[in-house]
């Protein structure tokens, strides 16, 4: 008895191992779904990881039988849980995605896109002090250290009133939504331990209206995720016990080339910039003795900017219609019209993250503020609500300028930004979303006539009437002075907010109409048909458009995620569209992991998926084509990816006519 006992206990312990050894398998790539949140926060501005949220976890049963196996085979179970802890450990602190490795590459990657010549840096100091004697470059980037850490500071108490008087607008109001999008997250940013390592001017911009510096911040920090109801001491001991992380950060200032820097008499030392009288803050940003506003820019450096380091482009773009919009708006510059993008922008994923579309009142005008009302109505009779989670902003470029001389002027402003956004249960805790990319182009209208005000420079949340802060009141008025805000009529407000596909699409159609509209004219005038503007690559697409698909991973990982939420709109994914996104996924570079989140989200990854059919459709397979036609020439598995999106979008016919006889 006792040998042929001694025969079968092997086989008695095959279930119990069979269970070990499947939740040690599942319990792997947990590292990836057990990290809390993450992200960008704009502190240490670092991406770290596509996804977050909670995972659902191992599944009960299996916990059950592992319980169960502990106690009837001890001697089997716990040693190969040891082994189990043991490659867990080395998983996590060598194969994870997001590990060491990872972040060097990104870290050497902000290096190489930030790194200037001391020769470069003497020619822009030079050209400064030609309109500015008294620069002088050290006690400048001091000055950013300064500033740096201040801002961390206040990051994480959360309060960011003490840098108010250094910030554009805009920037002010980016940190104040991130902060209330991490509190209806319930957590909280920790930090510790935060170093300047090195801070280099890096770049000169200048044009008539402003001097853009661009200077390079790297710094380290230990960072990590802590529950909101954690108080300040209890959130940094967390953080001390993080691994600190070295990032590079680019940090963009700006002022009017006619201040002067003003030795002992700044916001640094406590006093306006322009008078130099003691200066108390203040929710007006105003100066009570000289009415200066002080993070106008217009008497001393005002950050209007901060961008990851790998992420830094070195270019000067050139927008269509400036020109023409300055022959009514002499002082119309890019920076203040991009600083009030940015500012709507942040108003308006504020707005909806709350459920509350009047505090855009001010900033928007009636048909933008009665199409949102409407979209957040239909989603709370669904019992659903759109979910910001982490959002971050890459760029934000003002693509084009219509002149209208008998009605409001156009700018179409191009925002890249990323966000865990889907929508989910209302009053329930968000579901777990992938980092998605996101490509929104904004439409901006003003009244044709009216001009810039310089006076409040980059102090762009302003009623264009008194000068006064505006509040986020439900009014559509100044408080102050009773002006109508909201209409256009004086400054930038936002008209439409619409994903790259859709406005593609309405920009074409609305162009074409305004072509034959002038033919009309000139063929009354002159008896004569003027030729019609070119469309390049279709639906309005923009030159280069195609080659930015291309070589924009941002832009790839939006596509690739759209693909992945539309093979899910259905309710099921099959095996051979499973192996087609993993071969796009491969070829891409976009994370494998992510792709997945994306496929268990679903529809729900993307409130409006492109409808079958339509000529956005057309646009997003055009990217694809494109994408697929990097090498010249489709193969068979590229093919058949490309039928299957075609299928899904009703779009058949028309990718046999993109891809012609390849």
């Amino acid at each position: 008895m006792p040998s042929c006992s001694t025969t079968k206990r092997p086989w008695r312990w095959l279930p119990g191992l069979l269970t070990v050894s499947t939740l040690l398998v599942l319990a792997l790539p947990l590292v990836a779904l057990a990290r809390g949140g993450g992200g960008e926060h704009y502190t240490s501005g670092r991406d770290r990881g596509g996804g977050g949220g909670s995972g659902d976890g191992l599944p009960l049963w299996l916990l059950f039988d592992l319980i169960r196996l502990i106690f009837l085979y001890p001697k089997v179970t716990v040693p190969l849980l040891v082994i189990g802890g043991g490659l867990y450990w080395l998983y996590k602190r060598n194969l994870h995605p997001d590990a060491t490795t990872r972040r060097a590459l990104d870290q050497r990657e902000a290096e190489v896109r930030t790194e200037v010549s001391g020769r470069d840096v003497q020619g822009w100091v030079n050209a400064l002090k030609l309109k500015d004697p008294s620069f002088e470059l050290e006690p400048t980037l001091q000055k950013v250290r300064w500033l740096f850490l201040e801002l961390q500071k206040s990051w994480f108490r959360r309060d960011m009133t003490p840098v108010r008087p250094f910030l554009s607008d805009a920037t002010w109001q980016r940190f104040n939504v991130q902060l209330a999008l991490m509190q209806a997250q319930g957590v909280r940013d920790a930090l510790a331990d935060m170093k300047v390592l090195d801070v280099q001017l890096i770049g000169l911009h200048q044009t008539q209206w402003y001097d853009s510096i661009h200077v390079r911040v790297r710094a380290s920090i230990r960072d990590t995720d802590v529950p909101a109801s954690q108080t300040d001491a209890q959130a940094m001991a967390a953080a001390s016990k993080v691994a600190p992380e070295v990032f590079t950060e680019v940090w963009t200032f700006v002022r009017k080339p006619g201040a002067q820097t003003r030795i002992g008499e700044d916001l640094f030392q406590g006093k306006c910039p322009n008078c130099g009288a003691p200066y108390k803050g203040g929710a007006s940003n105003t100066c009570e003795f000289c009415n200066a506003v002080v993070n106008s820019g217009n008497y001393d450096w005002t950050l209007s900017e901060i961008t990851q380091g790998v992420e830094h482009v070195r270019h000067h773009k050139q927008v269509d219609g400036l020109m023409q919009a300055r022959e009514a708006d002499p002082a119309l510059n890019l920076e203040m019209l991009e600083d009030r993008a940015s500012l709507l922008f942040w108003k308006w994923i504020d707005a909806q993250s709350r459920n509350e579309t009047q505090r855009l009142s001010k900033v928007a005008n009636a048909d933008a503020l009665t199409k949102l009302d409407a979209e957040l109505g239909q989603l709370a009779k669904q019992g659903r609500r759109r979910v910001f989670l982490e959002c971050a902003v890459g760029a934000v470029d003002v693509r084009a300028l219509e002149v209208h001389p008998e009605s409001f002027d156009e700018a179409q402003v191009e925002i890249r930004w990323s966000a865990r956004m889907g929508v989910g249960p209302v009053n329930e805790k968000p579901p777990s979303l992938p980092t998605v990319p996101q490509r929104w182009v904004f439409t901006l209208l003003r009244r044709h006539g009216a001009t810039t005000n310089t006076d409040t420079g980059m102090s762009t949340d302003r009623c264009p009437q008194c000068n006064a802060p505006t509040t986020n009141s439900a009014a559509n008025t100044c408080e102050f002075c009773g002006t109508v805000l909201g209409n256009g009529e004086r400054d930038w407000v936002l008209a439409s907010a619409l994903p790259f596909e859709s406005w593609n699409v309405h920009h074409a159609r609305q162009t074409s109409a305004n072509a034959a509209r002038y033919q009309q004219r000139r063929q009354a005038e002159r008896g004569t048909v003027a030729p019609p503007p070119m469309d390049v690559g279709g639906h309005g697409q923009g030159v280069g458009d195609g080659d930015r698909v291309v070589t924009d991973v941002k832009e790839r990982e939006r596509l690739l995620y759209m693909m992945a939420s539309i093979a899910a709109a259905d309710g099921e994914v099959t095996a051979a569209e499973r192996r087609l996104l993993k071969l796009c996924a491969e070829r891409w570079s976009v994370s494998w992991p992510n792709v997945e989140m994306a496929l268990n989200a679903g529809p729900q990854l993307f409130e409006r998926l492109v409808p079958r059919g339509s000529p956005e459709a057309e646009v997003f397979l055009r990217h694809i084509v494109d994408m697929a036609l990097v090498d010249g020439r489709i193969d068979r598995k590229e093919r058949r990816m490309l039928q299957i999106a075609a299928q899904h979008l009703g779009l058949e016919e028309q990718l046999t006519v993109m891809l012609g006889d390849r």
